[in-house]
């Protein structure tokens, strides 16, 4: 694909709607809901203003940052977003092997349906998200395996108590499993570049896709009549099996999915060393506050952990004020799964390309070196002026 038309990362979302099947796009782009959460994480970002500073000499700006030992070129990341298989032939290793190109931090979703084997061998620096099982020998068992395939960062997301089937879902005809239907199939024959170049081209390569990383052992088939999605027990996990996560793991431990000082200060109780303020993109429960509301709360609360941010980071003028506000690193999901499904690992390269820009350029309209520079004093809360963008 010729990518010279898209110049930012909102550029790919239509783009992949020309691609994907109505089902498989609505899961990438859906809100919970009435998607109050999901409008939210995108406004909130106009609430700060900011305060350049003038004939400062940023030449020599870089924005290099260091997250538990490792050296990345940019302070951003891609989120796990599962059934990334789906989006494109080999959509997950696109993204991990995108990002170990680019040098940022990339998160494998437990959701997805490459073996976590497989994108460690591809992207020995990745991430691996988890949702845990219910008993403490599953636990385990998954966190053994994750370990023994060279993973060194844990991610727990801890915000997916039960299913979440949001009404554009059934509307669209995306189930966990798919369904086959007469509509399903209808999808895939008008969109026949995936059909053929991602879903057939898969089938032929490795059979039917799986949930290859829900639990130890292999997972239910992304598409069929009769299975159901394996979420039994979530409901009555709590903080004892982040206890449990953790005197298994040896590596790095951080949670994802925390919103509120309280919860942060029982994962620093526990020993984790980093939290992801998030509200899953707006995919959970409507009405949630975003996480650019709760950071600096919980920046203060729990500053010896490495606190980091994801749900609506699309600018880089939306990285710089999360830092701003204490974050060390952000996170996105869906413009890089657009990007997968539209260009493949070239979209994703190119993709985090045009963040890296953005941030580059701003850091220097701003008159800042680097983006642990950004505070307070180069911006301005618009809420407490009674201002807002574009308003006077």
């Amino acid at each position: 694909m010729d990518l010279s038309c898209v110049h930012n990362l909102l550029d790919f979302e239509p783009l992949a709607r020309k691609v994907l099947p109505r089902a498989m796009f609505s899961y990438i782009q859906n809100g919970a809901e009435d998607e109050a959460t999901l409008r939210r994480n995108r406004s909130v970002f106009d609430r700060y203003g900011f305060i350049p500073r003038m004939l400062n000499d940023v030449s020599g700006r870089a924005q290099g940052i260091e997250l538990f030992g490792h050296k990345y070129a940019s302070p951003f990341g891609i989120s796990p977003v599962g059934l990334g298989a789906m989006y494109s032939f080999g959509g997950d290793v696109a993204l991990a092997t995108a990002a170990a190109r680019c040098n940022v931090p990339y998160v494998l979703s437990g959701a997805s349906l490459t073996r976590l084997e497989t994108v460690a061998a591809a992207a020995p620096h990745a991430w691996f998200q988890a949702y845990l099982p219910g008993s403490d020998d599953e636990i385990r068992r998954l966190l053994d395996r994750a370990g023994a395939a060279g993973y060194r960062t844990l991610v727990l997301t801890v915000d997916l108590p039960v299913s979440v089937s949001p009404d554009r879902y059934v509307r669209n005809g995306f189930s966990s499993p798919l369904r086959p239907s007469v509509d399903l199939a209808l999808q895939g024959i008008t969109r026949p570049r995936w059909l053929v170049g991602t879903f057939l081209r898969t089938l032929l390569a490795h059979g039917m896709p799986h949930l290859e990383n829900w639990r130890a052992d292999r997972g239910s088939p992304v598409l069929s009549k009769n299975v159901q999605k394996d979420i039994k027990a979530r409901d009555s996990l709590s903080w004892k099996h982040v206890e449990a996560a953790r005197s298994f793991w040896r590596g790095n431990l951080v949670v994802k999915g925390i919103l509120s000082a309280q919860d942060a200060g029982i994962c620093r109780g526990i020993g984790v060393d980093g939290i992801i303020v998030s509200n899953h993109g707006g995919r959970q429960i409507d009405g949630a506050v975003s996480p650019l509301h709760v950071l600096r709360d919980i920046v203060d609360a729990v500053p010896e952990l490495v606190v980091m941010m994801d749900s609506g980071i699309r600018r880089g003028s939306d990285v710089l004020k999360a830092i701003a506000l204490g974050a060390r690193c952000v996170f996105a999901g869906r413009p890089y799964n657009y990007a997968v499904a539209a260009a493949g690992q070239a979209g994703v390269v190119h993709a985090l390309g045009l963040l890296r820009d953005e941030v580059h350029r701003n850091m220097a309209l701003l008159g800042i070196n680097h983006p642990y520079e950004m505070s307070m004093a180069l911006m301005r809360d618009l809420a407490d002026s009674g201002l807002r963008a574009g308003t006077a």
